[in-house]
C-alpha cells in the first residue's frame, strides 16, 4: 500500500475518531466506519476507514477497492480472522463477519449502488465479483 493512501487514510481516521464518526469532504454524509482487521499472515491488526451500508444492527462493507482487479488484503484479514470490533461513531462495537452469498450478495450491493452509485463504477470497472462482508453485532 503506498504512503499517500496510508497518508489519506490516517487523516479520514483522524477525522472520523475527532467528529464521533463524521467525516467531510467527499465523504460527507457518508455512512464511515473503522474496521479493525488482524493480518492473516502477519499477526499486526490494522484498520481500514470504509464506507458501509446500514442494515439493521448489522454494519454491511464492501471489497470494492475501487474496481480494482484483486480484493483488499482486509477482506482476506476479515475472512481469516472474523472475531474483530469496528468503530462506530464514538462506539467500539465487537462483531463477527461473514461473506455475504448469492441473493443475499447481490440485494445488499444493490442497495449499496443506489445509496453510494460510485459503487456501480467499481463494479463496471472490474470483472470480479465484489465481495460483500455482513459484520453482526456480538
Amino acid at each position: 500500500m503506498s504512503d499517500d493512501i496510508n497518508d489519506f487514510n490516517e487523516q479520514i481516521m483522524a477525522e472520523f475518531r475527532a467528529n464521533a464518526g463524521q467525516v467531510g469532504g467527499p465523504f460527507t454524509g457518508v455512512p464511515m466506519v473503522i474496521v479493525h482487521h488482524t493480518g492473516a499472515k502477519s499477526g499486526i491488526v490494522r484498520h481500514a476507514p470504509l464506507a458501509y451500508l446500514p442494515d439493521g444492527e448489522k454494519v454491511v462493507i464492501f471489497a470494492s477497492k475501487g474496481g480494482d482487479p484483486t480484493n483488499p488484503a482486509w477482506y482476506h484479514n476479515l475472512l481469516a480472522n472474523p472475531e474483530t470490533v469496528i468503530e462506530l461513531g464514538a462506539d467500539i462495537v465487537p462483531v463477527r463477519v461473514r461473506e455475504a452469498l448469492g441473493a443475499e450478495r447481490d440485494e445488499l450491493f444493490e442497495r449499496q449502488k443506489q445509496a453510494m452509485p460510485p459503487f456501480a463504477d467499481y463494479e463496471a470497472r472490474t470483472t470480479r465479483i465484489i465481495p460483500v462482508l455482513v459484520l453482526e453485532p456480538r
